[in-house]
Order: structure tokens, then C-alpha cells, then sequence
């Protein structure tokens, strides 16, 4: 585990005599309490994690550093007003035979596997009424480079870019048939080493998407299933991966809504 550095706090001007040392020292002793369980979940969660393959053979699932998440809602999941906090708390999702995972610069590389390589987010979650923003690049390969994991309430759902054979854009899974057979699916060509702004919202009834500010995804959820394919449960709550192909992620942004958005409209 990291060493622990407890925050410095300045001695009150009005420590003066022995009695309100005593008390000043009392409340520096609380406060340093208070703090304690903050710090040793933050250096948990620096901690890797293992998975059973099969018996007798564990793996290590090394935590992804220095790619910050930035947010504006507390461990519980709740708006902190005017707050933006950031965060690495990524780990490798437990896909089999990944490729590397790194980060250069801010940005995350998610390279080759075989099949799939990914990301999963163990920080603080919202599950509803939030947006996600990110930008999304595929360096190499030909399949999908950004396969996003986000919740919609209690179930978790996928944005997929680029998939089965390079252009196939949709979600997985609506009704449980995945991006390749509802009605969120279509074709848009993606060109290699292009950064491309994706946005993601998931507020009241509906999940929305955006690519490069063109809406991609209008999907009223009312009465729908919606899931994932099995390969992205290792990805769940919030993940990335990608199949075949090496891709990168930067600038992600991790937004809850106070407000109905202006653009919010549901057909009735």
C-alpha cells in the first residue's frame, strides 16, 4: 500500500493558553481520524486486483495509472455544486490474452488483443441523469476502437464505434439483440488516427449519442431491455475495450445533471 500523508492544517491564532492547546490538539486528532478512511480507500483502490483464470492460476490486474476521469459528484454519487474532481481509479478489464494497456501524454492506448483489451472504472458512479464526454481514436486495426460501458440505472449498456469490420456504430444490447441487429444501428466510415468527440447521454427516459456533435443514438427506453453482450461483463459499471484493434482515449469527462437538459424531448 502508498504511504499515507495526512493533510497539514495551521495552528488557530486563538491557541494560547494550555487548555485550548489541549482542545486545538483534540480537534487536530479528529479531523486526522475523519481523513483516515478517505485516504486508505484511495490507496486501496491503487491496489491491483486478481482473478481466478482457472484453478490454480491467478492473474493481476494492474491498476491503469495517470488517465484521469474528471467528475462532480462525491463517493456516494451525489452533485457536489461548482466541484470538479479527478480521478485514475481505472483497472485492465479481465478480458483473455489482452494486449497492453498504457498511458502517454493523458492519453490511454488500449492495444490489440486477442480478441478484446479494456478498461474498468472503480470510482464513484452516478447511474442516471448524466452525460459522458470523451475523445476516441482508433490507431490500428479494423474493428471496433472504443466499445463504451456506461450504466442506465441499475443495467449496463454499450456504445459501440467502428465494430463488426470497421463501421457498424450502435447500442448492445436493446431487446437483447446487440448493435449489429436493432434499431440503433448504422455505418459511418471511421478513418485511422482521427480523434473523433463522443458524448453520451443518459437522462430520464432516453439514452442519447453524439459523434462530432451529430446525433448517432435517440433511443427512448420505456419498456426496453436494455444489456450488453457477455464479453463486456468485465467491463461493468464503466468500461472501455476494443476488439482487434488498438485504439486511445483522452479528455474524459464524467458529468451529472442537475437540470433537464434544453434538448431533452421524449415523443409522447
Amino acid at each position: 500500500m502508498n504511504d499515507l500523508k495526512l493533510p497539514e492544517y495551521e495552528k488557530p491564532s486563538g491557541c494560547i493558553t494550555s487548555s485550548s492547546k489541549r482542545m486545538c490538539s483534540y480537534t487536530r486528532v479528529a479531523i486526522h481520524i475523519l481523513w483516515l478512511p478517505l485516504l486508505l480507500c484511495a490507496a486501496v483502490s491503487a491496489e491491483p486486483e486478481t482473478t481466478t483464470e482457472s484453478p490454480g492460476e491467478t492473474r493481476v490486474l494492474a491498476p491503469v495509472k495517470d488517465f484521469n476521469i474528471r467528475y462532480n459528484f462525491d463517493a456516494e454519487g451525489k452533485v457536489q455544486p461548482g466541484l470538479m474532481q479527478e480521478s485514475s481509479d481505472w483497472v485492465e478489464a479481465d478480458f483473455g490474452r489482452p494486449g497492453k494497456v498504457w498511458v502517454e501524454d493523458k492519453v490511454l492506448f488500449i492495444e490489440r488483443g486477442n480478441d478484446m483489451t479494456g478498461v474498468r472504472w472503480r470510482g464513484p458512479l452516478v447511474r442516471k441523469d448524466y452525460e459522458l464526454i470523451l475523445d476516441a481514436m482508433r490507431v490500428e486495426g479494423e474493428d471496433f476502437f472504443c466499445g463504451l460501458t456506461f450504466p442506465v440505472g441499475e443495467d449496463p449498456c454499450s456504445l459501440i464505434l467502428g465494430g463488426w469490420g470497421g463501421s457498424l456504430v450502435g447500442l448492445s444490447s436493446i431487446d437483447y439483440a446487440d448493435a449489429a441487429n436493432n434499431m440503433t444501428a448504422r455505418n459511418i466510415t471511421f478513418e485511422n488516427n482521427r480523434w473523433y468527440r463522443v458524448r453520451v447521454r443518459v437522462y430520464g427516459e432516453k439514452i442519447e449519442a453524439w459523434l462530432d456533435d451529430k446525433k448517432i443514438v435517440d433511443l427512448v427506453t420505456t419498456n426496453r431491455q436494455i444489456g450488453i453482450r457477455w464479453e463486456m461483463d468485465v467491463c461493468v459499471p464503466l468500461g472501455i475495450a476494443t476488439w482487434q484493434t488498438t485504439g486511445a482515449i483522452r479528455n474524459m469527462k464524467y458529468w451529472a445533471l442537475t437540470e433537464k437538459p434544453r434538448d431533452y424531448e421524449v415523443e409522447k
